[in-house]
């Protein structure tokens, strides 16, 4: 038994889990994107491989059938990968400009991050967004607070999610290790994959992002019904992904991450 044995970093997803409640500027941009060229995309459409590198999203996106028959209608032909790297070139101002108007950091999340620090904990971040993307989400969010020790991108590491590259690139600048002693958090099945193909704790975040895609007023609006249907709704899905552990919003996992440190002391890890 080793009684010293403490989470040594955690590796938070930025949209919908500490900034942009709900994750609404990427679902926003993708519909913008596709709109400019007459193909109408659901929000629900737009969520559905929510996590990965944005290229890979769009690339998602265009071949569900809906979409690509709409493209196919439109312009005679099936998408192209010349016509992916247009969409992808395009997205990137366009993502840049909502991002700015939809970043602000969740509630809770300022001050949850400090207290980790206080213990000694590091913070990672990992994202689907391109470096060019996610630094002005970084500068709007290090005016509200919070500012986690490394941020990796996935063109920075060659693949994203599910792909665990971006978080041991993340390990590696914090000079943190084994994996083991790891907590992944983020609000997309991809973010849960790509915790467990690094090794490490996943936690599931059900209420603040993808999985209900809800910006906090209109969450707090809706029946208490109806936000618990939700919530369950999100959890569900979050366990059939294999998410070792679920909370609602970042605060709610301190309880969690007291859970891990008990089973670290008793030997025990994510593979165990």
């Amino acid at each position: 038994m080793n009684t010293h044995a403490h989470i040594s970093a955690i590796m938070l997803d930025w949209a919908g889990t500490t900034v942009d409640h709900g994750s609404i500027a990427p679902v926003l941009a993708l519909q913008t994107l596709f709109a400019k060229h007459d193909i109408q995309v659901s929000s629900e459409d737009a969520r559905r491989e929510m996590g990965l590198l944005k290229r890979d999203h769009i690339h998602a996106i265009l071949k569900l059938e809906n979409v690509r028959a709409a493209w196919v209608k439109k312009y005679g032909s099936e998408p192209t990968i010349e016509d992916l790297d247009a969409l992808y070139a395009e997205f990137g101002p366009l993502q840049m400009e909502i991002i700015t108007k939809h970043s602000q950091v969740i509630d809770g999340v300022t001050e949850t991050v400090a207290r980790w620090r206080s213990q000694g904990i590091r913070i990672g971040t990992t994202t689907g967004y391109t470096r060019a993307m996610l630094d002005p989400v970084i500068a709007q969010a290090r005016t509200q607070g919070y500012s986690p020790d490394a941020s990796v991108c996935p063109d920075e590491v060659g693949a994203g999610r599910p792909a665990p590259w971006m978080l041991l690139r993340n390990a590696q600048l914090l000079d943190v290790y084994p994996l083991s002693r790891c907590v992944k958090i983020g609000d997309t099945i991809s973010d849960i994959e790509e915790g467990r193909n690094a090794g490490m704790w996943t936690i599931g975040l059900s209420r603040t992002g993808n999985m209900i895609g809800l910006d906090a007023a209109t969450f707090a609006a809706l029946p208490l019904l109806q936000k618990q249907h939700l919530v369950a709704q999100a959890g569900e899905a979050f366990r059939g992904s294999g998410a070792a552990y679920i909370a609602e919003d970042l605060p709610s996992c301190e309880p969690i991450l007291s859970e891990i440190e008990d089973l670290l002391r008793r030997g025990i890890t994510p593979s165990s």
